[in-house]
């Protein structure tokens, strides 16, 4: 269990310090800094950074160890299965009626009993020098939201002190940028976007690239999106993706999101809808690990036609609609094993086998979406491992899906072409703005590394 150290911290806000004895002293001046406490009038600003750091230096200077106990120790704990709040506040080594006081005092900030397991708190306790009995409470902190936390601590009379503390969160256009290191998954969230932004860039080009074959060390990329975030950094809440880029060998690929007719796409720099009719590759970062055409069987040992395209990938992994339609078939079916197909407008299909498993609720006669979620990458039938065997029809006949001439997107024209002129100006700048920030924050003689610019402020909270 680590010692609690009453030194000066030296690092950003992160909810409260946790384990501080002296969040005691800080207590007393407490009723100077409104917003902080729980009990306070209606209406006030919520603490900005300034107030929040200079409690952090009063209570850290402050900071003395009680009479007849041992310096404060900080203890993470976390509620288990099946445990109350009160027994989990018990585990800190505190008397059974303080633990019954402490979670009674948290009551007035927020639901005590409805918990769930996995719930963390932070607890620093002091022990009796020289002698057993139970251990004193002296901090308590619990994040309760992404900017919101609620903190017990002891006045210098020994009673409980509940404070609420929420930083404010503001409004921004964020542009994470940098070169691919690994996978794009792992460049993209190392710049600042998350799971969901990468998601919706790959879903985004795989019209264009083959994520498997096209994507190498070096490449660079961008994204542009909105995000709730704290004045310390941390981010609340992703919006949409505005704007994606990769740049691959000196030419980039880059695509604007606009509004038009009631829906959002997203289209290239001349305002060309890129949502293709069927998506090259139905699958997230997977290989390709057998290609369309003649081929030696690797069960049956003789050479036939394989009339699609194989990607390995993960028992598991999501397979996506190529595109709008109607499920068509969803069945076994030899050595397809679990096969599923869609029968997309203007006499195109696409069928997708050796499946693990279908999307919940979805059935033959179910209409889906590009991209939507249909099945699972799994081995059944003939197969020598997991992986997704996509095939491409025209008018019935199987086409090799990453040569298929299929029917292309609209192009933005009048009063819309020119919308969409200014929203891809203001983007273009803030990138831009961006880059440059960059460029002077590398480092001499290097490239400067994947970051996140958050730019434009755009409402604040």
């Amino acid at each position: 269990m680590p010692q609690f150290d009453p030194r000066p911290a030296q690092t950003r806000f992160a909810p409260l310090l946790f384990g501080c004895a002296a969040i005691v002293a800080s207590a007393a001046v407490g009723a100077g800094v409104a917003g902080l406490i729980l009990q306070k009038p209606k209406g006030p600003p919520p603490a900005d950074v300034a107030q929040i750091r200079a409690l952090e230096h009063q209570a850290f200077a402050e900071a003395q160890t009680r009479p007849g106990l041992s310096a404060p120790e900080s203890m993470p704990v976390k509620i288990q299965p099946g445990e109350t709040f009160e027994a989990a506040v018990r585990r800190t080594g505190v008397a059974p009626e303080e633990a019954r006081t402490i979670v009674q005092t948290l009551g007035q900030a927020f639901d005590t009993v409805n918990i769930k397991a996995g719930l963390m708190f932070q607890a620093a306790v002091a022990h009796p020098r020289g002698r057993g009995g139970p251990a004193h409470l002296v901090g308590f902190s619990m994040q309760t939201g992404p900017a919101s936390t609620v903190t017990i601590s002891r006045t210098f009379d020994g009673a409980l002190r509940l404070r609420e503390l929420e930083e404010k969160v503001r409004d921004e256009t964020t542009v994470a940028q940098g070169q691919m290191n690994g996978s794009l998954y792992e460049s993209a969230l190392a710049a600042g976007a998350d799971a969901r932004m990468v998601a919706d860039a790959v879903k985004l080009f795989s019209h264009k690239l083959d994520f498997s074959r096209d994507i190498h060390p070096g490449d660079d990329f961008t994204m542009v999106f909105d995000r709730k975030v704290t004045e310390s950094g941390k981010t609340v809440e992703t919006g949409e993706l505005l704007y994606a880029e990769i740049g691959l060998k000196g030419q980039s690929s880059r695509f604007y999101r606009f509004d038009h007719d009631g829906r959002s796409d997203f289209f290239d720099e001349t305002g060309k809808n890129i949502r293709g009719f069927l998506l090259r590759t139905p699958v997230d970062a997977a290989r390709v690990s057998s290609s369309f055409g003649m081929r030696r069987h690797p069960i049956l040992g003789y050479t036939r036609m394989h009339p699609g395209i194989d990607f390995a990938a993960p028992r598991g992994t999501p397979v996506y609609a190529a595109g709008d339609g109607v499920v068509k078939e969803l069945r076994r079916a030899g050595g397809y094993g679990n096969w599923l197909m869609v029968r997309h407008s203007g006499g195109w299909a696409t069928g997708y086998g050796h499946l693990s498993g279908y999307a919940k609720g979805l059935r033959v006669g179910s209409r889906v979406k590009q991209g939507q979620v249909i099945a699972y990458v799994g081995s059944t039938g003939l197969s020598t491992g997991p992986h997704l065997h996509y095939e491409v029809l025209s008018n019935g006949a199987k086409i090799n899906p990453k040569g298929a001439k299929v029917p292309q997107g609209t192009i933005l024209a009048g009063r819309d072409l020119v919308a969409f002129k200014q929203q891809r100006a203001r983007i273009d700048g803030l990138i831009a703005h961006a880059e440059k920030s960059r460029t002077a924050k590398a480092p001499a003689g290097g490239e400067a590394k994947a970051q996140v610019a958050s730019l434009e402020l755009r409402t604040a909270q």
